[in-house]
């Protein structure tokens, strides 16, 4: 069924599709926005929804004006897409002031978003679906196995504030005394908000796999640290 209106006629099928894409596009994308939402990240519930939405659009736009005029690339517009949407995740990175990276995930996850709306706008809803899902596992079921594993590695970099140098002695024979080698130790000159304290990045190689939590609270009992945490 068709209406005319001045120069524009309404397909109402097509306007189904496009309803029902824009739909999935939102569905689809609140479902991954949500778990980055509930931890705080940078792009969350809102964001995600209407990166996705913006990159469905795209690709039936590009669609639509390679049927209504017969010419162009049907892949042009959603190439532009993969490609633009680097500078939005690049604005989800930060470098803590501690050197720690953080963003990643979320960057990432923007641009799959972005390619899940594409696949939304070409018509290929069982891609779509079944990487919403796989970004779901990845971000939710995945993420405890992760975080266990970053654990339990025997590498493990330590920021540390203390009140004098000689810490970095007493950490350096604490090291030895239980083979655990220094990789690297980067000293952060104090400051006028820091006061008195300095601080440390220290990366360290033990021996074997031990819980950081618990090595983190050894190097809390030293004398003269006051602040450890993993970076």
């Amino acid at each position: 069924m068709t209406i005319g209106f001045l120069d524009w006629t309404i397909n109402f099928h097509d306007l189904g599709i496009a309803i029902f894409k824009i739909a999935l596009a939102l569905i689809c994308a609140g479902v991954i926005g949500i778990e980055r939402g509930r931890k705080k990240r940078p792009a969350g519930f809102r964001t995600y929804m209407v990166v996705c939405l913006g990159a469905t659009l795209v690709m039936m736009t590009n669609e639509y004006l390679c049927e209504v005029y017969g010419t162009g690339d049907v892949a042009r517009l959603g190439a532009q897409v993969i490609n633009g949407i680097g500078f939005l995740g690049a604005g989800t990175i930060i470098t803590t002031g501690h050197n720690r990276v953080k963003g990643l995930t979320t960057a990432a996850g923007l641009w799959t978003s972005a390619c899940i709306g594409l696949a939304i706008g070409s018509g290929y809803y069982e891609g779509a679906i079944i990487g919403t899902l796989a970004i779901v596992v990845i971000m939710v079921v995945l993420h405890s196995f992760d975080r266990r594993m970053t654990n339990s590695t025997r590498t493990i970099i330590l920021y540390l504030e203390f009140t004098k140098m000689s810490i970095i002695r007493s950490l350096v024979g604490f090291a030895r005394e239980n083979d655990i080698k220094v990789e690297d130790v980067e000293v952060e000159q104090p400051n006028d908000t820091m006061g008195a304290k300095m601080a440390a990045v220290v990366t360290l190689r033990l021996p074997h796999k031990e819980s950081h939590l618990e090595f983190i609270e050894k190097v809390s009992a030293l004398e003269g640290v006051i602040f450890v945490e993993e970076i």
